[in-house]
């Protein structure tokens, strides 16, 4: 959930300020501009964000991590078994990339042991399946986000509604909030998950 929505009129002066703060950081604003490109792709930064669903549904498949058509609120985003893929496009590529970060033994939980995801059902249930504590959960949510960005990026899809909507441009002009996002692509980088280029791989 966005914490500081964000006007669409104010929207090019705030990745005009994040760019330039990246200066800092080749590669991070290379992999930021090609995000911020994608505003093309949703005039007025309004989108359908179901639009590009089978994409990322594909892109699972591809990568040989089970599916469900069904709504992730009767039961989990992902349950152990599948990734329950009627959600918005930007979630399904979350759930990917959850998958992609998550430890093997960790697959095998509801919500891969980090608790409750929003879109999720069975709160209660997968809340004690949680095992990693706060730090784990929020670097690991924190990539997850990135790397779903990426998918979302290299599909096609209008991937800057949900950088923003993930929070990553929340007080944009801060040297911390650039710093941010060039750590955790680099961490993504070291697993492995992305290319170079900053690109996501499968892995």
């Amino acid at each position: 959930m966005i914490l500081t929505p964000i006007k669409p009129e104010t929207m090019p002066a705030i990745l005009a300020v994040f760019d330039a703060g990246l200066a800092a950081f080749p590669l991070a604003r290379r992999v930021f501009q090609r995000i911020a490109a994608t505003a093309d792709l949703c005039p007025g930064y309004h989108a359908d964000l179901h639009a590009g669903r089978h994409k990322a549904v594909a892109l699972a498949e591809a990568m040989g991590i089970p599916v469900c058509d069904e709504d992730p609120a009767v039961a989990y985003s992902w349950d152990g078994r599948v990734i329950r893929t009627r959600s918005e496009t930007s979630v399904v590529f979350h759930e990917i990339a959850h998958w992609q970060i998550a430890p093997p033994e960790r697959r095998a939980l509801p919500d891969f042991g980090l608790g409750a995801g929003p879109e999720t059902g069975f709160v209660d249930e997968a809340n004690r399946a949680v095992c990693v504590d706060f730090a784990t959960k929020e670097r690991e949510e924190n990539l997850a986000s990135l790397l779903g960005i990426l998918w979302e990026t290299e599909y096609g899809e209008p991937a800057i509604l949900a950088f923003a909507e993930q929070n990553w441009l929340e007080l944009p002009e801060r040297a911390n909030t650039h710093a941010h996002f060039a750590e955790h692509l680099e961490m993504l980088r070291a697993r492995c998950l992305v290319d170079e280029d900053g690109r996501p791989v499968r892995g």
